[in-house]
Formats: structure tokens, C-alpha cells, sequence
């Protein structure tokens, strides 16, 4: 079975975990990293747990420079998750795909959906399975969930032939033009999209075990505990994955003390998670460099200029490589804007 994660290199220590929990309780399951950054200094990839690695220039994505300056870096990572789909549905061999985010820990068999998968075509995992009855609960994860789409898509399942690659097919066309964080105007990366998937293709499976997926916004409905063998469960089912969103911000960490404060297995996991992280390189200075959010002088992009370029065809053909520097660049042009000059991008 083959797994596939998208990252840019700081997420590096995420994915190391990802992997080596993925194939400690699924043996002979294999990991695909999408990397939408440049590998880091003396980066080996046969010394990694990963199985292969691709980056944006073998996605096939025509114009690639152009297209991924339209993305700040989540959109980026979200963007190519369709098109990777193809890339690797299109070697052949695959007859099933499972994209995991790389801040996902698995913790037992991934089986049950690898066989889901030979009768469906698509699975997906809502964020929430049961209605809020706090005021405050509802605001905070229904309404949010509305926002930013009903289905997580740190995890998504598809067969690679019938309904299963015309929906990777679909998917993949509507994140190369519509990948943004907009929530305001319908549009949160890929997710909102798959919000339209069940009416849209035939098969597709709503996975409603309480043991993937689990996260902070739902881990109230979804209790840690540990059973007489000795296995942790959520919700009286058994964990098969945690995804750890956001770890870094500290967001996490917050909502897992407003919302499981009480539940001592959840903590124990997210400082268990912290340490594997550390085990795995997280931290490291040589990791926090991402290539594709600056110019090739190292000076940062600006949100609007990545919006401007995103929207303006004009600006696409007058600068095809829009992050080099120098006279009649982007950045030049975007001076002299900013300066209030307004030259024309011919």
C-alpha cells in the first residue's frame, strides 16, 4: 500500500515520525514525501524512512516556478496533493492511494482502510461525528468546521481507476486554479473543495471510526484511554491515528486544555509526540529555511505581490521566473509599485 505526504523541510522531523509509525504497525506499507521546498544541506534520502521523494519540478506542473509563487506555503503544501495523486496513480502498480498529513501519528493497523478501499471509492473522514451541545463548542468547531469544509483532509483515501481517479483528476484541476486560504470567499485550500465529493462521484465512503483522525476538535466526543490490554482507544475504539494539528503554533496545545483538560492519556500522547519530534531532528536550524518564501536574493515575499502575481496573467508572462532578482524583475517592478510609480509589467 502506498501512502503519500506533502512538506516543505521544517516539516521534515513530522514526516520521520509519520513514517517509521507508519510502517511499525503496517509492515511493508510504503511512504512517498512530496517536498514543495528544496532539500536541506547534505540531505540523503537513503538514509531517511521514506521510500521516495518528489519534488515540484517531477510533478509535471507546467510553469511550476510561476505557479507555486502564487501559494504561501500551506497553500502550497494543499496545492499539489491532486496532482501528486496523478503523478503517482500514473506510474501504475497502485491500484490505492492514502494521502496522511505529516503531522499524523499512527498507532495501530491502517488495514481496515486499505480494505475499505476495495469496496469503495473514496473515503473521507468528517472533522466532527457528533453534534455540540456547548454554546462555545459550537462556535469553535461547527461553525469553524463550516468555514473551513466538513472533511479533514490531513487523510483522504482513493482507488487510482473509475470513479476514484476522476475524482483525483477533478480534484487535482480545481487546487491547481483554486488552492488559496480564503474562508471568507467559500475557499479553504483543498478541503472545502471535497465538501462537494459525495454528490459529485459515486462511492464515496464516510469513514465514521472514531479512531482516525482524532484531533483536537474532536477529542472531546473521542476520550484517550487505555483498555485491559493495554491498547488506546478514542471513544472506545482503537486509535489508529492522531493527527497533531496545530503543534508548532501552539494552538493545539490550547484547545487540548479547553477541551481535555481531564484526559491524562491525551497529554501524555501530545508530550510522547514532542519527544519523537526531538528524536527526529525538529528544531534544527538548517530546516527552517523555506526556499520558495523569498526571492532568490533571500528577501521575504510579500502576501500582496504573491496575490497580485496569483490573479494578474499579465504579471505571469512578463516574469515567468518570478523569483529572480535584478533589473526588470518582479521584485524591481514591485518596488517601483509599492513607490507608487505604477509601472506598466510589459
Amino acid at each position: 500500500m502506498l501512502v503519500y505526504t506533502s512538506i516543505t523541510k521544517n516539516y521534515l522531523p513530522k514526516a520521520r515520525v509519520l513514517s517509521r509509525s507508519l510502517k511499525r504497525h503496517n509492515p511493508g506499507w510504503r511512504l512517498c514525501v512530496i517536498l514543495c521546498d528544496t532539500p536541506p544541506e547534505n540531505f540523503d534520502l537513503r538514509r531517511e524512512p521514506f521510500d521516495d521523494l518528489l519534488t515540484l519540478a517531477e510533478l509535471d506542473i507546467p510553469d511550476w516556478k510561476s505557479w507555486a509563487f502564487g501559494h504561501n506555503v500551506v497553500e502550497l503544501c494543499t496545492a499539489v496533493k491532486g496532482v501528486a495523486a496523478q503523478r503517482l496513480a500514473a506510474r501504475g502498480g497502485e491500484d490505492r492511494l492514502i494521502y496522511l498529513d505529516p503531522d499524523i501519528m499512527v498507532f495501530s493497523s491502517l488495514a481496515p482502510l486499505a480494505e475499505l478501499l476495495e469496496r469503495h471509492q473514496i473515503l473521507l473522514t468528517p472533522h466532527l461525528l457528533e453534534p455540540e451541545t456547548d454554546a462555545g463548542a459550537v462556535i469553535d468547531n461547527e461553525i469553524c468546521t463550516l468555514r473551513h469544509g466538513v472533511y479533514n483532509l490531513g487523510f483522504v483515501g482513493v482507488r487510482t481507476t473509475g470513479e476514484g481517479r476522476r475524482f483525483i483528476d477533478w480534484w487535482a484541476a480545481r487546487l491547481a486554479a483554486h488552492c488559496v486560504a480564503d474562508p471568507a470567499n467559500g475557499l479553504f485550500t483543498d478541503q472545502r473543495w471535497v465538501d462537494l465529493a459525495p454528490g459529485f462521484f459515486d462511492g464515496v465512503h464516510v469513514l465514521r471510526d472514531k479512531g482516525c483522525n482524532v484531533a483536537t476538535w474532536n477529542l472531546h466526543h473521542r476520550v484517550l484511554a487505555k483498555n485491559a490490554a493495554g491498547v488506546l482507544e478514542a471513544g472506545g475504539e482503537t486509535l489508529r491515528f492522531y493527527h497533531f494539528t496545530g503543534f508548532d503554533s501552539g494552538d493545539g496545545r490550547g484547545v487540548l486544555l479547553k477541551y481535555a483538560a481531564d484526559q491524562i492519556e491525551a497529554h501524555l500522547l501530545w508530550d510522547s509526540y514532542a519527544k519523537e519530534l526531538r528524536a527526529n531532528g525538529h528544531g534544527e536550524a538548517v530546516l527552517n529555511h523555506f526556499a520558495y518564501g523569498c526571492f532568490d536574493n533571500g528577501v521575504p515575499i510579500d502576501a500582496a505581490l504573491r496575490r497580485a502575481y496569483r490573479m494578474r496573467r499579465d504579471l505571469q508572462e512578463a516574469f515567468p521566473d518570478p523569483f529572480r532578482t535584478g533589473k526588470w524583475s518582479l521584485q524591481s517592478w514591485w518596488r517601483e509599485e509599492q513607490r507608487g510609480v505604477g509601472l506598466d509589467a510589459s
